[in-house]
């Protein structure tokens, strides 16, 4: 199902807000081979205005996979909320200093253990052109209700707001 938003600016901030909640994503990019590859990521900043920024290293696998397609998708999901976002894009690499500062959170001396000083680390910016989120506010038990209903109707179940965006 694919609604068109009666206001888009109200569908980019229902985007912002879900990125913003969910925070570790699935990056998908696609293989010299051509197979898409898709991997856990934490996403650096939350503030979602149409840029995803991630930590790497400048020789793993899919940075290569960016340099020979940029063409990525970032998928999140919060289970706790019951909503989804599919995040369409192009990402490109780079090490800048000061966004690598400005991003910085203690937790990533865990894959980086030197800080912004890693060697090898790089950033990865992933410029959004579109957005589709699945967004089911009610609870697990109403939506149970939705799908026993749907069963003796015969009639599919609302389970909450579909829209896509675009950036």
């Amino acid at each position: 199902m694919s609604n068109e938003p009666s206001n888009a600016a109200d569908a980019r901030r229902r985007v912002t807000e879900l990125v913003r909640e969910a925070r570790i994503c699935m990056l998908t990019t696609i293989g010299v081979d051509g197979r898409m590859v898709s991997r856990p990521m934490v996403l650096q900043e939350a503030e979602f205005d149409g840029d995803l920024w991630f930590f790497a290293y400048a020789d793993s696998a899919k940075v290569r996979q960016i340099r020979v397609n940029p063409e990525v998708n970032v998928s999140f999901s919060d289970s706790r909320r019951d909503a989804w976002v599919s995040i369409a894009g192009t990402a490109r690499e780079g090490h800048d200093r000061a966004k690598a500062e400005q991003l910085w959170t203690p937790l990533l001396k865990a894959w980086f253990p030197d800080g912004p000083d890693t060697p090898g680390i790089t950033l990865l910016k992933v410029r959004a052109s579109s957005a589709e989120y699945w967004d089911s506010p009610s609870g697990t038990v109403v939506q149970l209700f939705g799908y026993a209903r749907a069963a003796v109707t015969g009639r599919p179940p609302r389970v909450g707001e579909n829209r896509e965006v675009s950036y």
